[in-house]
Order: C-alpha cells, then sequence, then structure tokens
C-alpha cells in the first residue's frame, strides 16, 4: 500500500515464458522480478527498487536500473548478456531505500554464451514468369534470387547477401552495387540485365553472405545473348514547315521486323539547323513502347533540314529531309555607332581617342522580330551631297542579323544620316535612317576654353588638406572652334604657385565630354611668389601679388606651336581673424569685452562687423558667424551667418581690406523694461571649427 515502510525485498528470476529460470544467454533474457512488502507483509506500491548487476556480465532494460512498484509491490528489469561471447555466473541485487530504511534482496544467474552458427546460402535464377532459367538477353532480363537459412535450416531475415557477377562487360546488376537485405522468407533479390544490347557470351553470378564471421557462398552460370535491333523510318507529322514552325519527329526501333518494347533504347538525334542554333530539337530521346517522339522547333533555319539518328546497339542509322520555309524580311533598325557619341572629327584632326570614321551598325528583322541572317542592305547618305565617304555601300546580315558599314569625314564640318534600306521579294522598299553623326575639328580654341574652381576663398593658410578631402576643385572645359565639346582625351596641364594642384600620377587631366577636372591641395608653399613657376599664363599676364592669394594656370594645345590656357586668382584664407572691425571703426580684439554702450529697450541694437584674415582677406568660405552665450538680451541673428565664396578683386589695391560684412542685432527681452546689462559673445567659427570669441556687453534703458 502507499505510504507504507518496506520491510523486506524478494527477487525471483523469470524465462519469456514466465518460468522460473537462472540462465540468460543471447537468445533468451531473463526477468529480474522484486516484490517489496511491508512488515505485515503487505505490497509497498511506487516503492522505487535499484537493481545492481555486473556490468561485464549482463545489461539492464532499463539501463539506468531503476523501476517503481505496481499495486502489487511488484517492480521488474529485463536481463541481457553484455556481449554474445559474455559467460560466467553474476549475483542481481534488489534494494529499496526509504530514509533510514534500506532493505534487500538478491538473486543468482547463469550466463551462457551464445553458440556461433554458419548460414548456408543457395542462388538461383528465374525468367519474367518465376521459372528457372539462364539465358540472358536483352529482351528476357533474369531475377538472381538467394535463400539464406541459419544452421538449423530455418530461414534467415535481414541477413546482408552481397551478389556480383564474373564479367561485368557482359551483364550488370540492380542494384548496382548488389547488396540486398533477405525478406522474412530469407530470400534476396537482384535483376541481371546485359552490359548492352551487343553483349554476348557466358558469366557466373555470386552470392555471399556472412553470419557470425563466417562467409558462405553460392554460384550460378548464366548465358548473354546478343540482340538485334535496327530502324524503321524517321516519320514528320508535317512533311514541311513554315518559318518558325514545328513539327514531331518519331522513330521506331525494330527487333525481327517488330517494334521493340522490351526496354527503353536511347535514341541519339543531331540536325544541321540545331547544330547552328536555327532550330530546337531534342539531341538524346528513350524510346517509349518501341518509338522515339521528340518536337522540332524552327528558330530561322529557311533551307531544308536534315535529321540523323543513331543508337547504340543498334545497326546502321537513318535520316529524313525537313523542308523549311524561310522566313520573310520585316524591319531593318539602327543600333549603334562608334565613336559612340556620335561625333567625328575633320580629316587630318585624327589622334587618340579622335576618329575621323564613325562605323554604323543596323540590325534586320523578320516578322517574328527575329534577326534576319543573309539579307543584302544597300547604304546610301541621306543628303547625297554631303561631303563624307561612304563604304561599303552593300552588305549582307550576318548571324545576328546585323550588318555594318562606315563613313569617313573630308574637310568640312557638317552633320548627316546614312540610310541603309532593302527591297522584300514583294518589291517593296524597308529603309532606316542612322542617328545624325558630327564632323567637328575636334581641337580645342582659346575663346572656348574656361578655368573655374569650386571655392574661391579655401581654408588652407594655416592648415593641410588631406589626400582624400581636397580644399577645391579645379575644372576646365574646352570646345573647338565651331562650340561643340573637344574631342574625349584632351590633355590639360595646371601649375600652382601655392600649395598642390593634379593628382600624384600626373599634373593634368584629359577630357571627357570636353572637361576635367583636378583636386587643389592647401599646403606648402603658403606664401606664393608671383610669377613662379613660369607659366604661359604669367607669360602674359602676371600673377596677382597680393598677399594670400595664389593662382592657378591651366594649358592645353591644338598641335600648333601656340599654347591655349587660363589662369585663376583665389584666396588661400587664415582660419583666425586678423582684423575684425564694429561699424568700419572700432577695431575689436578677441576675449576683451567690447561696450556697445546703452540701448533703449524698444529699439533693437544693429551693429555691422567687417572681418578679415591676416592678410586683410575674406575669411574661407562657410565661416560662421554667430552670437552665443547671451544673457539679458535676445538676438535675430547675423545677417548675412555665413561668409560666401567671394575671388579676389584685382582693380584694388593690395592693402585695401577685402573681408566680408556681417550685421548683428540684440534686442531688449521680450519682458517689462527694466534696466539691466546684456552680455553676449559673436563666435567666428572657421569650416575646421576653428572659434574665435569676441565679448559684448549691452546696457538697456527704459527711456
Amino acid at each position: 500500500m502507499v505510504g507504507s515502510v518496506p520491510a523486506a525485498v524478494s527477487v525471483s528470476l523469470l524465462d519469456a515464458n514466465g518460468a522460473a529460470s537462472n540462465t540468460v544467454s543471447a537468445t533468451a533474457a531473463l526477468t529480474a522480478r522484486a516484490v517489496v512488502l511491508d512488515k505485515s507483509g503487505a505490497p509497498v506500491a511506487n516503492a522505487l527498487v535499484t537493481f545492481t548487476t555486473p556490468a561485464s556480465l549482463v545489461t539492464l532494460t532499463p539501463a539506468v536500473g531503476t523501476a517503481l512498484t505496481d499495486a502489487k509491490g511488484v517492480a521488474v528489469v529485463t536481463l541481457r548478456p553484455a556481449d554474445p561471447a559474455a559467460s560466467g555466473a553474476g549475483k542481481v541485487t534488489a534494494t529499496v531505500t526509504q530514509g533510514a530504511v534500506i532493505v534487500s534482496g538478491e538473486a543468482n544467474y547463469q550466463v551462457a554464451a551464445a553458440a556461433a552458427s554458419k548460414a548456408s546460402i543457395s542462388v538461383s535464377l528465374l525468367n519474367a514468369s518465376g521459372s528457372n532459367s539462364n539465358t540472358l538477353s536483352s529482351a528476357t532480363p533474369l531475377t538472381g534470387v538467394a535463400l539464406v537459412k541459419d544452421q538449423n535450416g530455418a530461414v534467415l531475415a535481414n541477413a546482408m547477401v552481397v551478389f556480383a557477377t564474373s564479367n561485368e562487360t557482359l551483364a550488370i546488376l540492380a542494384p548496382a552495387n548488389g547488396t540486398v537485405l533477405t525478406d522474412r522468407n530469407g530470400e534476396a533479390r537482384v535483376t541481371l540485365r546485359p552490359f548492352s544490347l551487343a553483349a554476348a557470351g557466358a558469366g557466373t553470378l555470386t552470392a555471399a553472405v556472412v553470419l557470425n564471421g563466417t562467409t558462405t557462398t553460392s554460384t550460378i552460370n548464366y548465358m548473354v545473348g546478343a540482340t538485334a535491333l535496327a530502324f524503321g523510318n524517321i516519320i514528320f507529322e508535317a512533311p514541311s514547315l513554315d518559318a518558325y514552325g514545328s513539327t514531331q519527329v518519331a522513330l521506331d526501333v525494330m527487333s525481327n521486323g517488330v517494334k521493340y518494347t522490351d526496354q527503353s533504347i536511347a535514341v541519339n538525334f543531331s540536325s544541321t539547323c540545331v547544330a547552328a542554333g536555327k532550330a530546337t530539337f531534342a539531341t538524346l530521346v528513350q524510346t517509349a513502347d518501341g518509338t522515339a517522339r521528340a518536337t522540332y522547333r524552327d528558330r530561322g533555319c529557311g533551307a531544308n533540314d536534315v535529321i540523323s539518328a543513331t543508337a547504340s546497339g543498334v545497326t546502321g542509322s537513318r535520316s529524313a529531309t525537313l523542308a523549311i520555309a524561310p522566313p520573310q524580311p520585316a524591319s531593318i533598325q539602327f543600333t549603334s555607332a562608334i565613336p559612340s557619341d556620335k561625333a567625328i572629327v575633320i580629316r587630318g584632326q585624327g589622334g587618340l581617342l579622335r576618329s575621323e570614321t564613325a562605323t554604323l551598325k543596323f540590325r534586320a528583322f523578320d516578322t517574328f522580330n527575329n534577326p534576319l541572317q543573309g539579307l543584302k542592305v544597300t547604304f546610301e547618305k541621306a543628303d547625297v551631297n554631303a561631303p563624307v565617304d561612304l563604304a561599303p555601300d552593300l552588305a549582307s546580315t550576318d548571324a545576328n542579323g546585323e550588318v555594318t558599314t562606315s563613313v569617313s569625314s573630308r574637310d568640312t564640318p557638317l552633320s548627316f544620316r546614312i540610310r541603309a534600306k532593302f527591297t522584300t521579294a514583294a518589291g517593296r522598299e524597308i529603309s532606316t535612317l542612322s542617328d545624325t553623326i558630327v564632323v567637328s575639328t575636334g581641337t580645342p580654341v582659346q575663346k572656348a576654353f574656361s578655368l573655374s574652381i569650386s571655392d574661391s576663398n579655401v581654408e588652407g593658410l594655416n592648415v593641410d588638406a588631406n589626400g582624400s578631402a581636397p580644399s577645391a576643385t579645379v575644372n576646365v572645359a574646352m570646345g573647338d572652334k565651331f562650340g561643340n565639346p573637344v574631342a574625349d582625351g584632351t590633355p590639360v596641364v595646371f601649375q600652382s604657385n601655392v600649395g598642390v594642384v593634379g593628382s600624384a600620377s600626373r599634373g593634368g587631366c584629359t577630357s571627357v565630354n570636353g572637361a576635367c577636372s583636378v583636386d587643389f591641395r592647401s599646403q606648402e608653399p603658403r606664401s606664393p611668389v608671383p610669377n613662379t613657376p613660369a607659366t604661359v599664363c604669367n607669360r602674359v599676364a602676371s600673377d596677382s601679388t597680393r598677399a594670400g592669394v595664389g593662382t592657378i594656370c591651366a594649358s592645353t594645345s591644338d598641335g600648333t606651336a601656340v599654347p591655349i590656357f587660363d589662369s585663376i586668382s583665389f584666396f588661400i584664407s587664415g582660419s583666425e581673424p586678423g582684423r575684425v572691425l564694429r561699424d568700419d571703426a572700432v577695431v575689436l580684439t578677441k576675449n576683451v569685452v567690447n561696450d556697445l554702450g546703452i540701448a533703449s529697450w524698444t529699439v533693437p541694437k544693429v551693429f555691422t562687423l567687417r572681418v578679415s584674415d591676416v592678410n586683410g582677406n575674406p575669411m574661407p568660405s562657410g565661416t560662421r558667424i554667430e552670437v552665443a552665450n547671451i544673457s539679458n538680451a535676445a538676438s535675430s541673428g547675423v545677417s548675412p551667418p555665413a561668409v560666401q565664396k567671394i575671388f579676389p578683386d584685382s582693380t584694388v589695391a593690395n592693402d585695401v581690406d577685402q573681408g566680408t560684412r556681417h550685421i548683428v542685432t540684440v534686442s531688449a527681452p521680450a519682458d517689462n523694461c527694466s534696466p539691466r546689462t546684456a552680455t553676449f559673445n559673436v563666435n567666428v567659427i572657421s569650416p575646421r571649427l576653428l572659434t574665435t570669441s569676441y565679448p559684448f556687453k549691452l546696457t538697456f534703458t527704459c527711456q
């Protein structure tokens, strides 16, 4: 009963039939039965019983060796030999522990080693009807049957049998590795087929089984007879095709005058048009009910196509001709021009990346919008008087429907178009025009040479720019004498009397669509020496002599001795103000309070600041002027709030300040009037965040 205290445990051993037994073997497990009783002899339910026994002799199920008693006080485990070779005597102990109470019981057993047994095997060959046969052909595959029994003559299920043939060029097995398990009748089966239709000769089938480390084999001989096969005629569902049509192709495989249906034959088809990509057709087709069938689709073959068939084991080959109508031309399109920008230069002006010849490409299509091969196309100038040379004026389209002609310039700049045309069988002319092709000089002229810089007052007097973040970009744009962009690849060289310009690989750039750019980087030298280095620019006009002003020169050539050039000046501005004037009169000093005097509570105080760097030049573009740390007042901000891009003014003297003016507005707080003193700072913050601060104070009155 539940809750009783165990007082006694008795253990008994039972065989599979429930009879008492103390012998356990690989074929005869024992059940250990423990009965737990209390001191009154009543059964104890739900008691945890732990069974122990030498692990070298037997194993327990469950493996942990524990079980709960049922309502009758019974708990059981199963004993099996630790391995088939184990033998000897042992003891199983059942123990119950409840609190301080420990009771146990035990029983002895004997482990009997299993006697090694040897299997017997016999192999036979059966035909499709189940009769014994040793004649193998493609039409009559055989089944190899191996019967496996133990030493007592009983059939063995789940035994692994390995089949093998003495000559793999005669016959093949299915499964291919020849390994099969016996079924409940002790039989393992494989299928034996000829290696090929032409295979012939005698061979041996061997079946082997391994039991308890002992291999037993059985063999049987067989004969393979070759199968004679031949093709019937290739049959087309439709004897001729329209362009891009389709038809079914059928071919019978025959044996002795009738269709061969015993197994599927792989038929190889080939076709001239398929090989050329002008038709689609399955190249390998398996027969079904003795016939290989596939669909043939035309893709613009336009000729009689010869279709051939072969197969391994089939005598000879078979061919047939399928008539296919050619596709009809429908359209022609202009597809491309080289150069891709459709611009060439006049005769004699060719060179690197400048061509005097344009190659024009057209493409012809049939009525199904597929490329049309072999179409004769005529070319002509849309303006018959255009001074250009065209060759050839007649060509045939290639496999992609493409046809090409070339046009060369003469001595006259112009624009022109080329017409491509053909005539259909019905006498209708179909044509198209190329895009407009331009003939220009392609060489730069001085009047169309333009130089610019992205920043006119760069922050570079006190800081270096790194290679990944240049100070500014210098741009050059070039045109020829007709106002067209110069040819791609026109080189431009640059020089600078301050910092560095260009790239590490070259000092200049080559044009794309008539323009190109280089980087300018601020670094030493920062104090330029006018006209050093000597450039084509300062031979004509001297560099600026103003402190903090740099000059960049850009030049190219039209092939003559006269260079084409331009220069541009810009400020190398300091990061800290050199002079700040209030209202163009009072000089401010950083960190020294500037007294703005007395202002009425109702009238905002407005004053101007003129800010320049140490050379009297504008601060770097983007420098912010802002009111900060304001107390007892309000600010409407600064106008303008940042320094704009300003180019040097060459018309003023070098000692004239070219700094920028900024209007600062400060007003009384939005509350009741009371006399008070306001304080605030005006900060000058460079693009690289160097901040210079000027403190102010302002006294408000209520009058």
